[in-house]
């Protein structure tokens, strides 16, 4: 009896042990699998592929999960992937080298935009007005327009 106990005891502080250590890298291998792409070309991030019978993410997240299991830091595992897939399974773009390019290019488009906007306003507003005659109602209307639209009016009135 005391030996069933013993055993049930053991196995209790084995599940006890084991199930957090699990948890824990399942968390590790959403997080570090959730930097690098499927394979399959579905265009979805590793831990969130659910194209229906891809065979890639299940391999790559088999292959991850070992590595997490063999306790290999991040950087080994993305050299790992890196070395197997290319650049092209990184989720984003590093934060360096060339690819910074990438990530600067959003701030450039933006602040060259809005130079233009600028630009374009002021050479609107710095143009010289013209000479507006004010027709009922308080529009203002150049002479030539308003010339148009009475010849207009003349010729669709006409019957």
């Amino acid at each position: 009896m005391t030996s069933r106990r013993s055993i049930l005891a053991l196995t209790l502080v084995f599940v006890l042990g084991i199930v957090p250590l699990l948890a824990q890298q399942a968390d590790r291998v959403k997080t570090v699998g959730s930097r690098f792409m499927c394979m399959c070309n579905c265009n979805q991030v590793l831990t969130q592929c659910n194209h229906v019978g891809c065979y890639m993410s299940t391999a790559m997240l088999k292959e991850l999960g070992e590595m997490v299991g063999r306790g290999n830091s991040d950087a080994i595992i993305t050299a790992a992937f890196v070395k197997e897939y290319g650049t092209t399974v990184f989720a984003e773009p590093p934060k360096s080298g060339f690819s910074l390019i990438a990530w600067s290019m959003p701030f450039v488009y933006f602040i060259a935009g809005a130079t233009l906007v600028i630009f374009v306003i002021r050479k609107w507003r710095s143009r010289p007005a013209t000479v507006l005659q004010s027709a009922p109602g308080g529009i203002a209307v150049s002479a030539d327009a308003l010339d148009r639209a009475r010849a207009q009016a003349a010729r669709d009135t006409d019957d």
